[in-house]
């Protein structure tokens, strides 16, 4: 592929000579150059990506368009349906509602929020760290939305309401909607949300960047697509800008205690082994330094990526409106480094 042998010449010219993070005029520069390029050889018809760093938005940038056909280009305020990256808001909120307020514990078996959960013995830790029945990772993210119910119970309100006031609007996410559906609310949605939210979630929907499926390279609009109902591990639609405010948020305790973020953010075990997972998050190491980053995909249509490197107090967040940042690299199996842009990302950022 054409991308191949172009992407390996950008990465060597970064291993060469990577930029430090501190350079951010010229690398932020390059970087968007770099990205640009690899959007349009993997044929993504529309992106949206921002760098936060210490606290603050950096750099933020739309590429291509939400809608080709409209002619709209994306920005750093398109919305785009975010897929099983909606685990990393969903397991803050399971965090913050069940462990820092009240008196949930990882080790606690599911049954003792909800009792008929068919696994007697899975336990939340083992459901946020995406931890098979049998032992070991396995990557499942319709088990991890069986935690929806739990937050439910904790809560004791329907998990898109909690999911809005505990997290969108504490860390200020003005573009973001707990869930496609809301486009064409139920009477039980304007009763949990009432006619004024509904209403605002509808424009915001109205604007979000459209589904495309690429064949041989070239952006076909997705008419079979359908909204995606809301629950713990998928259906939340935000921006780039409204991650960076979680991420803030995050970073600065609005969210979480130090303690539950430091759990969350500390890799699972199977016995002895330790997993590629924490608590709602991937973890791996790079260059030595600890990578917490969590993925999207949804097929055909949009995919997602955030990555954060805590010890440098720096995260990078990309959308786009087709499934060319996660499908074709197997992000389920636990290694960012296989996603080209993760690469680039890194190699630019963290020499």
């Amino acid at each position: 592929m054409r991308i191949a042998s172009i992407t390996s010449v950008v990465l060597l010219s970064l291993a060469v000579c990577a930029p430090s993070a501190s350079a951010q005029g010229l690398s932020f520069s390059l970087f968007e150059r770099y990205l640009e390029s690899f959007r349009v050889e993997a044929g993504i018809p529309g992106m949206s990506a921002a760098i936060v760093q210490d606290n603050t938005v950096v750099w933020k940038a739309g590429f291509g368009r939400q809608d080709v056909e409209g002619i709209i280009p994306a920005t750093a305020d398109t919305p785009y349906q975010v897929g099983p990256l909606s685990q990393a808001l969903g397991a803050t909120l399971l965090l913050r509602k069940c462990m820092d307020q009240d008196t949930a514990e990882a080790t606690d078996p599911v049954t003792r929020w909800v009792p008929t959960y068919g696994e007697t013995s899975t336990t939340l830790g083992q459901l946020l760290s995406h931890t098979a029945p049998v032992g070991g990772f396995h990557y499942a993210p319709d088990r991890f939305a069986s935690l929806t119910d739990v937050v439910e119970e904790c809560g004791d309100r329907k998990y898109g309401d909690l999911l809005a006031s505990e997290i969108f609007e504490l860390a200020g996410m003005v573009d973001s909607v707990p869930g496609e559906a809301l486009a064409v609310p139920s009477p039980a949605d304007v009763a949990t949300f009432g006619e004024a939210r509904l209403s605002r979630y509808a424009a915001i929907l109205r604007r979000a960047a459209l589904p495309y499926r690429v064949i041989s390279g070239r952006a076909q609009r997705n008419a079979d697509y359908r909204a995606h109902q809301l629950d713990m591990s998928s259906g939340i639609v935000t921006t780039v800008s409204d991650l960076a405010r979680f991420d803030i948020a995050l970073d600065s305790e609005g969210l979480l205690s130090e303690a539950a973020r430091i759990q969350a953010w500390s890799p699972a075990y199977w016995g002895t082994l330790p997993l590629p997972t924490g608590l709602g998050w991937f973890l791996q190491g790079y260059n030595g330094q600890p990578i917490v980053w969590q993925f999207g995909l949804v097929d055909g249509a949009y995919s997602s990526l955030i990555i954060k490197v805590p010890n440098r107090h720096l995260t990078f967040i990309l959308l786009a409106n087709s499934d060319g940042l996660s499908a074709p690299y197997g992000l389920e199996a636990g290694d960012v480094t296989s996603s080209l842009f993760a690469r680039l990302f890194l190699r630019s950022f963290v020499p």
